[in-house]
């Protein structure tokens, strides 16, 4: 038995043969590979180098937010490099175009926009971009608002357009405090509130439904960074307010999704999408050369990008063809096996006295610490779970949380740091529900050594 599926590149061989049927009536030519004897040793030598690797693709990976591709989504990739579209123009892609456009509809449709302007994008990044540069140009110059735990790259896109920007204080459960958030858009100024849905950290999800009563009074943008949690909206166990905000989330004046999180694609692939179709008018500009082929819409006519990937486009139409994205189908049920997880793990750690879990995972992150004296004393012991963890190959994350956090769960904590390091599991896999009591069989081993006390 191989830790890799292999089944993957038989298939794409079929569909190469397939492919290369829509180019019969070329002249042949020769397509001989170049240094082709030398090939194998190099192949052998990259795959040396990427076992430096950690186990992302395991379930014993349990630590950032590294899920593998689907197979389709492997195969079709790669068998799209051998035409290596560019989704730019249509003069460079127009397959991969086409199905850029159906497989965003079908994204858009999750969120129940029938009428949608978006397009694939090499990442959340650049599309949390796009949807701040549309928010700057239409209320110009005013400020970006996000939680504190909202993704850092808000701050910094805010700097790189040259707005201001402003972080909201959030609740214990790391969620974006309303009352505070009233209390700065009131002051006036304010173009824009990021509501994350699925925060990097802990994977809190904004109270939308507030946000947006809101915008009602004050007539700020709404956008909505679900790069991480965009899928959970079609999860079938998600508690009442992340539910709520999830039945919300068509309701924003935009939205950022990335498949390459859950949506099983390689990396880059993200998603912007905006409900107001006029905004396109905000990206018109010249080309010289590259719009002439064609009066349909080229991608490049509503982004910021240049050249892009169709081969991403193409990986994400085969990931949907053959998952839909809707509720009660196998994509879905890998969602709702993730938060079971999420779920199974903090309630075993929770019946654990020596462990404590802030507060129960709204998504399939969990954050917890070992119980210490002090939050210094605590830290140490995270950092020191997390090392003997990986020597048994079970990989785990960190993060700093406020002390605050823990404030309810652990109230006899000595706060004599503002922060707790503490350990952080996200676990996208639907295996890591099988694989739990591998994973705490693994994390007990750790306790049994004696732990270092500062």
């Amino acid at each position: 038995m191989t830790i890799f599926e292999r089944g993957t590149p038989a298939l794409l061989a079929d569909a190469l043969d397939r492919l290369a049927e829509g180019f019969g009536d070329l002249p042949a030519f020769d397509a001989e590979i170049p240094e082709s004897d030398r090939m194998a040793a190099v192949l052998n030598d990259v795959a040396v180098r990427l076992q430096d690797n950690y186990p992302y693709f395991h379930p014993l990976y349990a630590g950032q937010m590294l899920k593998p591709p689907h197979p389709v989504a492997r195969a079709a990739y790669a068998l799209a490099t051998w035409i290596n579209p560019n989704n730019h123009a249509l003069d460079g892609g127009r397959a991969s175009t086409a199905m850029e456009i159906e497989a965003v509809a079908e994204i858009a449709a999750m969120f129940g926009w029938r009428e949608h302007l978006g397009h694939l994008t090499g990442g959340g990044t650049m599309a949390n971009l796009e949807a701040l540069w549309v928010a700057g140009q239409i209320q110009p110059g005013k400020k970006i608002v996000a939680s504190a735990q909202a993704h850092y790259t808000h701050e910094r896109i805010s700097r790189v357009l040259g707005l201001p920007f402003e972080k909201c204080p959030v609740d214990r459960w790391g969620r974006m405090d309303c009352a505070a958030l009233e209390e700065q858009v009131a002051r006036g100024g304010v173009g824009c509130v990021v509501a994350t849905l699925g925060t990097t950290g802990v994977g809190s999800v904004d109270p939308l439904p507030e946000i947006l009563r809101l915008r009602e009074r004050y007539g700020f943008r709404v956008h909505v960074d679900s790069a991480y949690g965009g899928y959970f909206g079609l999860a079938d166990n998600l508690a009442e307010s992340a539910r709520a905000a999830f039945d919300r989330i068509g309701e924003a004046d935009s939205i950022v999704v990335d498949p390459h999180k859950h949506g099983l694609q390689p990396y880059g692939c993200g998603c912007v999408l905006f409900r107001d179709r006029r905004v396109g008018i905000l990206y018109q500009h010249d080309s010289p050369f590259t719009y002439f082929s064609s009066k349909e819409l080229h991608l490049g006519e509503i982004s910021l990008e240049c050249s892009r990937p169709g081969a991403a486009a193409v990986a994400l139409w085969a990931t949907q063809r053959l998952l839909p994205l809707v509720k009660g189908g196998e994509f879905a049920k890998n969602l709702s096996a993730s938060r079971r997880a999420a779920l199974l793990l903090a309630g075993r750690l929770k019946a654990d006295r020596r462990f404590v879990v802030p507060f129960e995972p709204e998504l399939d992150i969990v954050v917890w610490a070992p119980r210490a004296r002090s939050a210094s004393a605590a830290s140490a012991a995270s950092q020191w779970i997390f090392d003997e963890a990986a020597k048994r190959q079970l990989h785990l994350a960190l993060t700093r949380l406020p002390t605050s956090f823990y404030a309810d769960a652990w109230p006899e904590l000595e706060r004599d740091e503002e922060f707790v390091l503490s350990l952080r599991s996200v676990l996208m896999k639907p295996e890591h529900e099988v694989w739990m009591d591998e994973i705490m069989e693994r994390l007990r081993s750790v306790l049994s050594l004696e732990r270092p006390h500062p």
